[in-house]
């Protein structure tokens, strides 16, 4: 395209960006949004829906979604949400968070437990701005194995075993993990390359580390 060219077809696509509703624009965009616009924005049109069931095959409908956000210890439906049935269920989390932080003030919320389906940085964010912990399980995406972690992101010793979860100091909001128990014998244990202890924010990456620790006994717990 001429340069003319390519500056109005960007200035289109700012437009169009710019009208879009915040259902429509990535989950990012809720963040900041307050909660009495996101509710009064929800799409509530009847729609196609789709979801693999737990044979892993593709169920559809037509009509709606009921969002929930229920206690784990009271079962009670803490807060909920009516949307169309083509709504992305990530985008359904954020509104329910605020509306537990907001509505439900006086109530603790220590964790969110979530399925792979709400895996995105914004959730975690909203979370940890309402002061709980993330346990939401990984949805592994175009991501490269990371060098020196294993697949929870634990650091890991010269010869790959991982270190173990210790525990979380919430006042330097940083996980503390201890030497694998595999380098007792190591030659390698006094060495320099092989830490006693290795420590980490969580703030590091809230989305790879929470407390208690990705893939730790306490976290499954």
């Amino acid at each position: 395209k001429s340069k003319e060219e390519q500056e109005q077809w960007l200035q289109e696509q700012a437009e169009r960006e710019a009208n879009l509703s915040v259902f429509e624009k990535p989950i990012e965009a809720q963040l900041d949004t307050p909660l009495n616009v996101l509710r009064s924005s929800v799409p509530n049109a009847p729609k196609w829906g789709i979801k693999k069931n737990s044979e892993g095959k593709n169920a559809y409908w037509y009509g709606y979604k009921g969002h929930l956000a229920v206690g784990t210890k009271s079962q009670y439906i803490l807060q909920s949400l009516f949307s169309s049935g083509n709504l992305n269920d990530g985008k359904a989390a954020i509104p329910l968070l605020k509306g537990i932080h907001e509505r439900l003030s006086i109530l603790p919320i220590s964790y969110s437990t979530l399925d792979a389906g709400y895996d995105y940085p914004a959730i975690y964010q909203q979370i940890y701005r309402i002061g709980a912990q993330s346990i939401i399980a990984y949805n592994k995406k175009n991501e490269s194995e990371p060098v020196g972690f294993d697949k929870n992101f634990a650091p890991t010793c010269v010869h790959e075993h991982s270190y173990r979860y210790d525990s979380y100091d919430p006042t330097y909001e940083t996980l503390k993990y201890t030497r694998p128990k595999e380098c007792k014998d190591c030659p390698l244990a006094e060495d320099t390359l092989c830490q006693k202890v290795y420590k980490v924010k969580i703030t590091t990456d809230l989305r790879r580390y929470t407390a208690p620790a990705r893939g730790s006994k306490a976290w499954k717990t």
